[in-house]
């Protein structure tokens, strides 16, 4: 077991097969709840808009319902694309969740389009624009859970007013989107699991370059990785073979191989005993408590059994 390690599920809530988009999203409720009886501190969905077999457009909607379905997990978007949208419409979302859930939700931002340029383009219009005015929109968003949004000199408040906020983070593969969450005070979420840079370097930014804000008083981050667990090694590596993976990413063996600067910690697989010694090594060079998992296993019961595997071997007081 890893003394002092979180670990939370990121779903891209794939339809894996032949099943239909209904199915697709009963697992990912499927998902959310075992995690929860595991011992998972969150459950995130991610946000994807006409992509082959990603089921979930509207992050916010199927976190609402897994809401009604679990107690104690937290839910957030891994992310939701702050780029597409007005801030005043995500705060809310976000606060009406909150009301809904208290102590429970996550606001996790992105800056992807989440998908091809003509779906963007469909949803949001210009996007490069959109992306642009990224630093306005994160600030509006702030103000908007701060209380404190004026436009044309008027305060514009979101409501409903929860007791507990939505917790806010940012999510980048590059230092970046690590000095942006740094310049805004948010916790940060580095996606290594799409991402070739340096983790360690790029969280070393994030830390360095940290702003207090009244969202957060210190830098607080986690690390998205890849991970596939199996009872055997052999078995690892057949699910590796079938795995999809965005950006292709290097495909990293078990064992306990140095970690600083390694593009291939994107995806780790193996035995639970072999992967655990590996997010340790990964932890401590990364200096990170917080690991956001992603299984891209193309089985619906084997990607279960691999986070079931995980956290009982990880979180074993929770099994």
């Amino acid at each position: 077991m890893m003394t002092g390690i979180r670990l939370s599920v990121l779903d891209l809530v794939p339809r894996i097969g032949e099943v239909s988009y209904e199915t697709a999203l009963q697992e990912a409720v499927v998902l959310a709840s075992s995690a929860e009886q595991w011992g998972y501190s969150r459950y995130w969905a991610a946000e994807h808009h006409d992509l082959e077999n990603l089921s979930c457009a509207s992050p916010e909607l199927l976190l609402a319902h897994i809401g009604a379905k679990t107690d104690r997990i937290r839910l957030g978007t891994g992310a939701l694309l702050l780029p597409h949208y007005s801030p005043l419409k995500v705060a809310e979302s976000f606060r009406l969740l909150a009301a809904l859930y208290p102590g429970r939700i996550d606001l996790g931002i992105g800056r992807a389009p989440g998908g091809s340029a003509h779906a963007s383009m469909a949803l949001s219009g210009n996007f490069l624009q959109n992306v642009a005015d990224m630093p306005k929109k994160m600030r509006a968003l702030i103000k908007l859970l701060e209380d404190r949004y004026v436009y044309d000199e008027q305060l514009v408040q979101a409501r409903p007013f929860p007791q507990i906020q939505p917790d806010l983070w940012m999510l980048g593969t590059n230092s970046k989107s690590a000095g942006f969450a740094a310049e805004y005070g948010t916790g940060y979420v580095f996606g290594q699991f799409m991402s070739e840079r340096d983790g360690a370097e790029v969280l070393k930014t994030y830390r360095e370059s940290f702003h207090p804000s009244a969202l957060l008083d210190k830098p607080r981050l986690m690390v998205a990785i890849g991970v596939i667990c199996a009872e055997t090694e052999q078995e690892a590596e057949h699910l590796l073979r079938a795995a999809k993976l965005p950006g292709q990413p290097e495909r990293n063996g078990p064992g306990e191989q140095e970690v600083r600067g390694e593009p291939q910690n994107r995806l780790i697989y193996g035995t639970p005993e072999q992967v655990r010694k590996r997010l340790a090594l990964i932890a401590d060079a990364y200096e990170c408590d917080e690991f956001l998992v992603f299984t891209p296993v193309q089985d619906y019961q084997k990607r279960l059994d691999s986070y079931r595997m995980l956290a009982s071997c990880c979180l074993g007081d929770h099994i």
